[in-house]
Parts: structure tokens; sequence; C-alpha cells
């Protein structure tokens, strides 16, 4: 949608020919202009969705990242990207010195205000992850959820090597909303966080592991074939992706 055509209807609206209710589901529909030449911004998501669109940096170039957090960063008070490494979060920086960059998480932030801190009784989702190495995408899954406002507890380095580790988390287990289990090499943490857990599980396989682990390929079938019910299962090393389910969750049963 146009200026042109986005002040006429708001003039419907002002003259009494269009009600709120109505305009408000044509700007739903209806995509804002916001094309870079190479990227065409969805600014009307967040209005769709309830979150904006997300930038995944991955791939673009540093110039190309930061030009298009730039442009959302006019139509939202709050931007986020992902897969950013450091010669990204540099030029972004460079453009927006208020973004903040976290290397572990490799999650760019930009933010105007900050969500309300979730009361210490809200609903929560629960991250684990089977070691040490998985934290980088334990951690975009959970700071992901954080940027959104929502309630989070981890649980890290409890893979089933040592199965006592994850046991001592037993009531956290029990009282969360929904799990995201990350785990890499053959990805049993999420049958067994499956088998104790009432609520939904998310499996998220990672990269990590010995040549047989195929790149996480070993622990996405593993997770695939879980015999725990209520277990399902996002692509390798997508944090991201788990915990936009996760919020979606929380959010459809009043929790987010």
């Amino acid at each position: 949608m146009d200026v042109d055509a986005l002040r006429t209807l708001l003039e419907a609206v002002h003259q009494g020919e269009t009600d709120p209710e109505s305009a408000l589901e044509r700007l739903r529909a209806l995509p804002l202009d916001a094309s870079l030449g190479y990227a065409q911004l969805d600014t009307h998501r967040a209005l769709r969705q309830g979150l904006p669109e997300v930038v995944f940096c991955q791939g673009k170039t540093p110039q190309q990242a930061a030009e298009i957090m730039e442009r959302l960063w006019e139509h939202h008070s709050r931007v986020l990207g992902t897969r950013a490494d450091p010669e990204t979060a540099a030029a972004v920086q460079a453009r927006l010195p208020q973004a903040r960059y976290d290397p572990l998480s490799r999650l760019l932030t930009l933010s105007r205000t900050e969500p309300s801190p979730p009361p210490q009784d809200a609903p929560y989702t629960l991250v684990v992850s089977g070691g040490t190495a998985d934290m980088p995408v334990a951690e975009e899954a959970a700071q992901t959820l954080e940027f959104f406002g929502g309630a989070v507890r981890r649980a890290y380095d409890v893979g089933v090597a040592g199965i006592h580790r994850l046991l001592q988390y037993r009531q956290a287990i029990a009282e969360a909303r929904v799990i995201i289990s990350v785990a890499g090499m053959e990805g049993a943490l999420t049958s067994v966080v499956g088998g104790l857990a009432a609520c939904p599980v998310i499996g998220v396989p990672t990269s990590v592991g010995y040549g047989a682990s195929f790149g996480g390929l070993a622990a996405l079938l593993a997770m695939l074939n879980s015999c725990a019910p209520g277990v399902s299962v996002v692509n390798i090393d997508n944090g991201f992706g788990a915990a936009v389910t996760a919020w979606r969750i929380q959010s459809a049963e009043g929790g987010g």
C-alpha cells in the first residue's frame, strides 16, 4: 500500500465512510511497499502474525543486512537479526549505533521499548541443551523468546551421557509450558525429555558431533523417529524457528 492509498483509507475512516475495524483488516492484508531492489520487506507482518519480520543475516553481505535492518527500524520499535557474524554486526552498528550484538547467539537487536518483564509465576519455556557446544543454538532460541517478551528458563549441559544432570530439573520440566530441547551427537536428549514432559517438546538438532553425525542429520533423524509422543522437530541448528513455535504455543494458550 502506497502513501496515497493509505491516506485515502485514513480519510475514509475520518469521514465515517469506513469503520476502524474494517480499515484494520485491510491493513493486515495489504503489504506496505518497502522494496530495496534486492529485498522486499514485509512491514505488515506484525499486523498479520503478531511478530515483525526478522532479518536472517547469513548469506547477505554486511551492507545488505545493515540496510535491511535500518529500513525495518523506520517502521518498527523493535528489530531482530539472526545469524549475524562480527563483520555484519560491525556494519549494522556503524549505521545504527544503538544496535546490540551477542556473539554467542549471533543475534542483533534494536529496541526503542522493552517488553514488560514477565511475572515470576508466568508460564515459561524451558530451554535444555545436551552439551556446552550446543549453547549457541540454545541461546539463539532463549534470547529470541526473551526478545519477544516470553519467560525463559535454562538447563544446559544435561545430556544423556550423565542422565542425573537432567533429572535434577524434573520439577522445571513438569511445570514448563513448552520445552525446547537442543542436542547434537545422536540427539537422544529430546526423546528423554519427551518421555518426562507433559507439555509440547520442540526438538532442535544441532550440527555438533563427529563424522557419523553428518552435520546434524543423525540427530535430526533420531528426533524425527522419537517414540516419545508430543515431540515436534525443527531444522538443524534452527533455534530461532523453535523459539517462534514456542512463542505461538504460549500465545495461543494465553501465556505469551
